[in-house]
């Protein structure tokens, strides 16, 4: 048969492509070591990083060794989602099996987002948030936990280190 007709056999033997996820954050420089930190979490293999710079400074990303694989776009006061809507098209989408939406201050240091993904998968989710810490900036009190004062105070008594 024509190899048009039967197909590529080099095709047929290859591999599917490994599932793939987009990591979208906010940034600004002054916050450029905590992104960093952010960013390095998250494997090159698994996970595409797009960085939505709201203060404009692209280039001194540059030195960070995960840069030059990151599209970075870039608008002088914009919000996440200002950008969310206009550089996270479907087709940009669709090419990811999940999408990261973050803000700059969530801390990382003890998560794994291949577990958090692991996670996601088994429990069907569709939608997911990971908790941000207490001492995050609130840009929208609609996303503030309420917690009763006396619930908070025995929280905070057992943050405390032993």
């Amino acid at each position: 048969m024509e190899p048009s007709l039967a197909g590529d056999p080099e095709r047929r033997q290859r591999k599917p492509p490994k599932p793939k996820s987009l990591l979208a954050v906010s940034a600004g420089i002054k916050n450029k070591a905590v992104v960093d930190k952010l960013v390095s979490k998250f494997p090159a293999a698994d996970f595409t990083v797009m960085l939505f710079h709201y203060d404009g400074a692209v280039e001194q990303w540059g030195d960070l060794e995960w840069s030059d694989r990151a599209v970075h776009v870039a608008a002088r006061g914009q919000t996440k989602w200002w950008f969310a809507k206009r550089f996270l098209h479907p087709d940009v989408v669709a090419e990811n099996d999940y999408v990261f939406v973050w803000d700059e201050d969530i801390e990382v240091d003890a998560f794994d987002p291949i577990r958090y993904l692991d996670v996601v998968r088994r429990e069907g989710l569709e939608v997911s948030q990971p908790v941000l810490n207490r001492r995050s900036e609130i840009h929208h009190a609609i996303t503030a936990r309420a917690v009763a004062d006396g619930r908070q105070r025995a929280l905070e008594r057992a943050e405390r280190p032993l």
